[in-house]
């Protein structure tokens, strides 16, 4: 029987066409001192927001933060629970972050942008220090604001520890590459990289942390200055940071605000003063906010959107790892993964056999809350999914498609179990929408012409999972993969790490290339110093070396 949601009923539906009813779950509920001492929540009222090095006291409008994770209060009645309130914040605020942000850069004359490479680098080393104190109190509120399992809440953590170091390495290498004159055509030239200018950020909910970091960290670290507003959903962490960004950075670098992104990046864009817009999020809120920019051509794009990454199944897969790796790539963390395996292509003389110990693996995953060990299952975070994957599966169903596995799009408040359908087409909505959730299309296919086709014809193109073991048909297909997407992953789910390969997409699924190596450049421009080689010139460039009053021209080297 599947495990029961806290503090809910299943309801008692028989999807059409499946013939298997959900089977009654009993009711339990759980008041908040019934929980692990240890994974118990007080309410946080987040009333601070950090302007100019400052942590301002809000004092105007607030909105609630709830978790999907249902809990009883005093009176027995579940429901949502209360994690804290954080600031409604809105235009006033958002420019007063902005003249900050812009003061700070000062038009390329600002400290953070002039600071020699070396101290920008022990600001980022301080940082990381004072982040790591608060470990558990980030993945306390990861389990409870996304609902992530303990285990991956807390890779989430330590991954982003370990991607603001390597960045930190990454740049110390850059820069001794950068430590030293090039000399064409008689031309002395001192080739570095620099900033861009004011950095709008904005992160997504299902990895509020770590991709988050990942605009961020690589954008301050090259000299520009931002201002940050964490996703709705995963914004509570963020405030127990506050205080280490203060102290880790000159006034202006970093500005973090709270509210909805409307009444805050929409304000912002509009005066034009944005020179970079990083987002990782939706393609219909990127085109948005560029729409408000009113100089385009200043404006770079730093995107990550969606995907509809597909699994190719080969006929002469290996089937139990396969499987094993489907399961991986279509439903960690419920799906709720750029690079999660959005439909699988299977070949039809293995459909049946694949089809029945796939669903057989799913409906064996184990469901729970994030703190319950082995929990691979967990509540979703936004409280209208479950509604949304339910009306992806009923428009399945009107157009031809079954819930395969027995206890596929069983539903309460906050869950939705995963459902597998099969046979998928194009006049259904999860054929073209990325689900990102618990709903798992599968395509049967004769001709590896037809995966291909619609993988050409869809508008992403971030990655590709293929499984089979013949080189005389992987060669080929990877020739031709390799040119729809920008990772083809052998026999393996997609992901996103290591963090040091790139990582972007094409057509709709990315702008820009985000990764250790990649992100530097993403959120810099190659700028340099030219000198021609004459004696005049030659003996000012030493003085200048040995005067060690440019932080710009310099060949110090960073070890």
């Amino acid at each position: 029987m599947m495990a029961e949601v806290i503090g809910v009923e299943f309801h008692q539906k028989i999807i059409k066409n499946n013939s298997l009813p959900i089977k009654n779950q009993s009711k339990q509920f759980k008041y908040m001192n019934e929980i692990p001492k240890e994974f118990q929540m007080d309410p946080i009222i987040c009333d601070r927001y950090l302007v100019n090095g400052q942590l301002k006291k809000w004092s105007g409008n607030t909105s609630e933060v709830y978790s999907t994770i249902q809990t009883a209060n005093s009176d027995g009645k579940t429901g949502p629970t209360l994690l804290g309130t954080i600031p409604d914040m809105e235009t006033e605020s958002a420019i007063e972050a902005l003249n900050s942000a812009e003061k700070a850069y000062d038009k390329g004359k600002g400290l953070w942008p002039t600071m020699r490479v070396s101290e920008r680098l022990k600001c980022m080393k301080t940082f990381v220090k004072k982040m790591k104190i608060h470990r558990e109190i980030v993945v306390k509120l990861l389990m409870w604001e996304i609902c992530k399992n303990k285990e991956d809440s807390y890779k989430e953590f330590d991954r982003t520890i370990d991607y603001i170091n390597d960045t930190i390495d990454a740049y110390k290498t850059l820069d001794r590459k950068s430590a030293k004159f090039d000399k064409e055509g008689g031309v002395y030239a001192h080739i570095r990289r620099g900033p861009l200018g004011v950095i709008l950020c904005l992160g997504p909910y299902n990895y509020p942390l770590n991709e988050t970091f990942c605009l961020l960290i690589p954008a301050i670290i090259m000299g520009n200055t931002a201002i940050f507003k964490p996703a709705k959903h995963g914004v509570l962490l963020i405030y127990p940071l506050l205080e280490a960004f203060k102290e880790s950075f000159p006034p202006g670098v970093v500005n973090i605000l709270f509210g909805r992104g409307r009444k805050i990046a929409t304000p912002i864009m509009r005066t034009g003063v944005i020179d970079v817009l990083a987002l990782i999020g939706h393609s219909n809120s990127a085109v948005s906010l560029q729409d408000e920019h009113p100089k385009k051509n200043k404006l770079r794009l730093v995107l990550g959107l969606e995907a509809k990454n597909p699994g190719i199944i080969l006929p002469d897969a290996d089937l139990e790892h396969t499987i094993k790796e489907c399961i991986s790539g279509t439903l960690s963390y419920n799906g709720q993964r750029c690079t999660a395996l959005k439909v699988l292509y299977v070949h039809e003389s293995i459909i049946n056999e694949f089809n029945k110990k796939f669903c057989e693996a799913v409906d064996n995953l184990k469901f729970g809350l994030p703190w319950d060990e082995n929990s691979f299952l967990t509540p979703l975070p936004e409280p209208n999914k479950p509604k949304y994957i339910k009306e992806l599966i009923n428009d399945a169903i009107k157009h031809g498609s079954k819930v395969i596995n027995k206890k596929g799009g069983e539903i309460s408040e906050n869950y939705l179990f995963p459902a597998v359908l099969f046979p998928v087409n194009d006049k259904m909505k999860v054929y073209h929408e990325e689900q990102f959730g618990p709903v798992i299309p599968i395509i049967s296919y004769k001709d590896i012409n037809e995966p291909l086709d619609a993988m050409a014809d869809t508008d992403y193109g971030q990655q590709v999972s293929l499984f089979g073991k013949d080189v005389r048909k992987i060669g080929p297909l990877i020739d031709t993969l390799a040119n729809l997407v920008c990772r083809v992953n052998l026999n393996s789910a997609c992901q996103r790490g290591p963090d040091v390969y790139p990582f972007t997409g094409r057509k709709n699924s990315a702008v820009s290339t985000l990764s250790v190596y990649d992100a530097l450049r993403s959120f810099s421009i190659r700028t340099f110093v030219a000198s021609k080689d004459t004696k005049y010139n030659n003996e000012i460039l030493e003085n200048l070396l040995n005067s060690n009053k440019s932080n710009f021209v310099s060949t110090e080297y960073l070890l």
